[in-house]
Order: C-alpha cells, then structure tokens, then sequence
C-alpha cells in the first residue's frame, strides 16, 4: 500500500484537495512536509494528500516496471474521486502532466515544477544501471549519478535499490513526450534560475495553451526550498 500523509485544515474552505508529488530519489516528507509546504497549504484551509512514489519513502517497491501514466493513476486514486488541485516537482510534475489525460474532469490547478523538457531515463541502459547499483562500475556519468541517487534513496537496502531500478525502467518505457496540455485549465510551470535540468522549459509551455512560466531563485533543489516557489504555489492555487 502506498505510503501517505494527509493534512487536515483547522478550517477547511471547501476547495478540493492538494495532490502533492515528489521528485525522484526524494520522499514526501523531504520535498513537502520538511520544506513546509504542505503545512501552509493546509493553513490556508486546504486538505493536502501528500504520497510517496512507488519504492520512496515509505512506499512499498514495485513489484513489475510500471509506466508513467499507470503510476500517475494509482496516486490520483489517493485523492478520491472529485476534483484535485496537483503540484507535481521534478519526477512528480512529470507524473502530474499525465493526470488530464486520465481525469480531464477531476483534475483543476495544475503546477509543474522543476520540469526536464525531455525523458532523463530515455539514454540509460537499465541493464547497466542495474549492474552500477548492485556494485559494478557506472560506465558513464549519466548511470553513475542516477545510480548514486539509488544508493541514497534505498538506504543501501538492494530489494528498494532493485525496485527503483524497476521504477526507472517503466518510466523509461514510457517516455516524457509533451505534446500538448491536456487539462481544461492551462498549467503554471515553475523553474529556478539555476536550474540546468530545466533548460529548455519553454518548449514545453508554448504549446501548452497559455501556460505560465514562473522563474524562480535557486537550482534544482534549492528553488524547491525557496519562498518564490512556495508563493507561486499559493497563487496559482487560489485562482
């Protein structure tokens, strides 16, 4: 079963629920509760569904490689059945850009942060990765470094370390190909200044019906941890 906080406001406004998606190789807890984001969310009335991704966190790892859009409609089915509000970074927001496509009627708000404009597991070869993982030589930067995130995630535990490596694979299956936002509102992209893995970003908000792009301070981590983010957060969810 997923693991999973829920956040519940002293005084609801009657808005419906936040979905907040963690990055890969973090937890719910590093990029939501710890960054106190979801805290301000549900001081601002809102209940906030705080998950994490399959073989994160507390999260049990998955069995088989699972594509984008079916690990995408597991988390949605955490925030029940109504309308959702979603704030998606790094891996999260590219699983977030699934959601219209499989809620059109359910999904509102919708922000994208610290969004690759490309499939960063499109070039690995799994095979090597999981060769890195279990102790072997890289071979190349890439694998090195996502394996080096592995290590950090699993705890050094090799049945969570074998299940990232899984999770990787479906996400590599199914890759990042943006072809226009599906949603019903357009999307709020959020991205630091400093943040290499999301040049090019506004490739991906051009087609993207009217979607805003929103600079940030920071790199990919510390735009995340940055006050900017957490107040383009706020307005994008109270319009």
């Amino acid at each position: 079963m997923t693991a999973v906080q829920t956040f519940t406001p002293d005084r609801p406004t009657g808005a419906p629920p936040v979905l907040l998606l963690h990055g890969f190789a973090s937890s719910g807890r590093q990029d939501w509760v710890d960054t106190g984001i979801a805290a301000e969310l549900a001081a601002a009335g809102r209940v906030v569904v705080v998950p994490d991704l399959p073989g994160h966190g507390g999260s049990p790892v998955p069995a088989e490689a699972a594509g984008a859009p079916a690990v995408a409609a597991a988390l949605l089915a955490l925030a029940g059945d109504g309308p959702v509000d979603v704030v998606g970074y790094s891996l999260g927001a590219r699983l977030a850009w699934e959601l219209p496509e499989l809620a059109p009627d359910r999904v509102r708000a919708v922000v994208l942060g610290g969004l690759s404009p490309f499939e960063p597991f499109a070039a690995l070869d799994v095979a090597a990765l999981r060769a890195a993982v279990a102790g072997g030589e890289p071979g190349d930067p890439m694998t090195g470094m996502i394996a080096a995130m592995i290590a950090g995630a699993s705890g050094g535990v090799p049945e969570r370390a074998a299940g990232l490596v899984r999770l990787v694979e479906g996400l590599r299956a199914t890759p990042f190909e943006p072809k226009g936002w599906a949603g019903r509102t357009p999307p709020v992209f959020v991205a630091g200044a400093e943040d290499m893995m999301t040049s090019g970003i506004e490739n991906v908000v051009a087609p993207a019906h009217v979607a805003r792009l929103v600079t940030v301070p920071g790199d990919h981590r510390g735009a995340l941890a940055g006050q900017a983010f957490r107040d383009a957060v706020a307005k994008a969810l109270a319009t």
